[in-house]
Protein backbone atom coordinates (compact mmCIF):
# COMPACT_ATOMS: atom_id res chain seq x y z
CA UNK A 1 0.00 0.00 0.00
CA UNK A 2 1.76 3.46 -0.98
CA UNK A 3 1.33 6.55 1.21
CA UNK A 4 -1.00 8.16 -1.20
CA UNK A 5 -3.45 4.90 -0.53
CA UNK A 6 -3.03 5.21 2.95
CA UNK A 7 -3.45 8.96 3.18
CA UNK A 8 -6.64 8.41 1.17
CA UNK A 9 -7.78 5.46 3.24
CA UNK A 10 -7.87 7.73 6.28
CA UNK A 11 -9.75 10.86 4.57
CA UNK A 12 -12.57 7.87 3.78
CA UNK A 13 -12.42 6.89 6.88
CA UNK A 14 -12.21 10.86 8.74
CA UNK A 15 -15.46 11.50 5.96
CA UNK A 16 -17.29 8.40 6.85
CA UNK A 17 -17.12 9.26 10.56
CA UNK A 18 -17.97 12.69 10.03
CA UNK A 19 -21.34 11.48 7.89
CA UNK A 20 -22.25 9.36 10.93
CA UNK A 21 -22.22 12.36 13.57
CA UNK A 22 -24.20 14.87 11.08
CA UNK A 23 -26.78 11.92 10.31
CA UNK A 24 -26.81 11.84 14.21
CA UNK A 25 -26.99 15.31 14.68
CA UNK A 26 -30.12 15.25 11.65
CA UNK A 27 -31.87 12.75 14.69
CA UNK A 28 -31.64 15.07 17.45
CA UNK A 29 -32.68 18.21 14.98
CA UNK A 30 -35.79 16.12 14.09
CA UNK A 31 -36.56 15.05 17.38
CA UNK A 32 -36.43 18.61 18.37
CA UNK A 33 -38.88 19.87 15.46
CA UNK A 34 -41.96 17.22 16.39
CA UNK A 35 -41.21 18.62 20.28
CA UNK A 36 -41.73 22.00 19.18
CA UNK A 37 -44.36 21.39 16.88
CA UNK A 38 -46.34 19.56 19.54
CA UNK A 39 -45.64 22.25 22.06
CA UNK A 40 -46.50 24.86 19.29
CA UNK A 41 -49.98 22.84 18.76
CA UNK A 42 -51.36 22.58 22.79
CA UNK A 43 -49.93 26.66 23.15
CA UNK A 44 -52.49 26.97 20.20
CA UNK A 45 -54.60 24.84 21.82
CA UNK A 46 -54.75 26.41 25.16
CA UNK A 47 -54.85 30.03 23.44
CA UNK A 48 -57.39 29.50 21.77
CA UNK A 49 -59.70 28.37 24.87
CA UNK A 50 -58.49 31.60 27.15
CA UNK A 51 -59.56 33.57 23.77
CA UNK A 52 -62.67 32.10 24.17
CA UNK A 53 -63.15 32.98 27.77
CA UNK A 54 -61.98 36.53 27.71
CA UNK A 55 -64.63 37.24 25.10
CA UNK A 56 -67.10 35.35 27.54
CA UNK A 57 -66.19 37.46 30.15
CA UNK A 58 -65.63 40.42 28.13
CA UNK A 59 -69.36 40.85 27.24
CA UNK A 60 -70.27 40.02 30.67
CA UNK A 61 -68.37 43.23 31.55
CA UNK A 62 -70.35 45.19 29.08
CA UNK A 63 -73.63 43.79 30.04
CA UNK A 64 -72.52 44.73 33.85
CA UNK A 65 -71.64 48.34 32.87
CA UNK A 66 -74.36 49.01 30.71
CA UNK A 67 -76.67 48.11 32.73
CA UNK A 68 -75.33 49.82 35.97
CA UNK A 69 -75.36 52.98 33.25
CA UNK A 70 -78.99 52.12 32.53
CA UNK A 71 -80.51 52.26 35.85
CA UNK A 72 -78.70 55.12 36.65
CA UNK A 73 -80.19 57.25 33.98
CA UNK A 74 -83.38 55.43 34.90
CA UNK A 75 -83.21 56.73 38.12
CA UNK A 76 -82.40 60.17 37.86
CA UNK A 77 -85.53 60.17 35.19
CA UNK A 78 -87.60 58.80 37.22
CA UNK A 79 -86.83 60.23 40.29
CA UNK A 80 -89.30 63.30 40.37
Amino acid sequence: MSPLEARMAHLEGAYDQVNRRLAGFDLRFDAVDRKIESLRSDLAEKIDSLDGRVDQRFMWTIGVVLSTWLATILAIFFHR
